[in-house]
């Protein structure tokens, strides 16, 4: 998982050839107040919880190459950590502005994955979708990405917000006052209320 956040895609390539067991296996503990840090990969700006496999970090990654090539050796798209997180959920991970966000290669990764079999309405903890995820993460690509494919705009969360209601609201994500990221809201608020 390192190494897919290191850029290190040749050596994940050889680990998979020589271990193809990997492509399927699961993390078996993830954070705890006592050790974090270890548990996050932050070019991917992700998390990782017991549950969560290569895939899911290769999507965060939007390394839709090296997931062609996880799916290919078994890897579950819809494999699901403790959080019911999937890697469709990971692919909407971004900050605009950040260095290593690329709304082009997250369009191709939440389509890929799409085109795998995702859900684009798959539910995570606390009622969660992806398109929650990518608005709450001003990802306009994403969004639109995952309305293309259908993803339920009306869908409320277990809190009860809608995808619109969160596009208007302060997400107390880190960034999320940026100028990248209120012009990503901006452009998630039209896109919701332009369909």
């Amino acid at each position: 998982m390192q190494m897919i956040d290191d850029g290190r895609r040749a050596d994940v390539a050889r680990v998979l050839r020589t271990t193809p067991g990997v492509a399927t296996a699961r993390i078996e503990r993830s954070a705890t107040r006592e050790i974090s840090e270890e548990f996050f990969l932050p070019a991917c700006l992700l998390q990782l919880y017991a549950g969560d496999t290569l895939l899911h970090v290769a999507a965060a990654a939007y390394d839709v190459v090296l997931a062609r090539d996880l799916i290919a050796a078994g890897a579950d798209v819809g494999a699901q950590n403790r959080r019911r997180g999937q890697p469709i959920h990971s692919a909407v991970n971004g900050n605009p502005g950040s260095s290593t966000w690329n709304p082009h290669a997250q369009t191709a990764m939440v389509s890929y994955l799409i085109e795998a079999g995702a859900d684009p309405d798959a539910v995570a903890a606390g009622g969660v979708t992806p398109l929650h995820r990518a608005v709450r993460n001003r990802c306009s690509a994403a969004v639109r990405a995952l309305l293309d494919a259908g993803a339920d705009r009306h869908r409320a969360n277990d809190a009860g917000s809608t995808a619109i209601m969160l596009a208007g609201w302060t997400t107390g994500r880190g960034g999320s006052g940026s100028p990248a990221a209120k012009a990503e809201q901006a452009t998630i608020v039209r896109m919701l209320t332009s369909l």
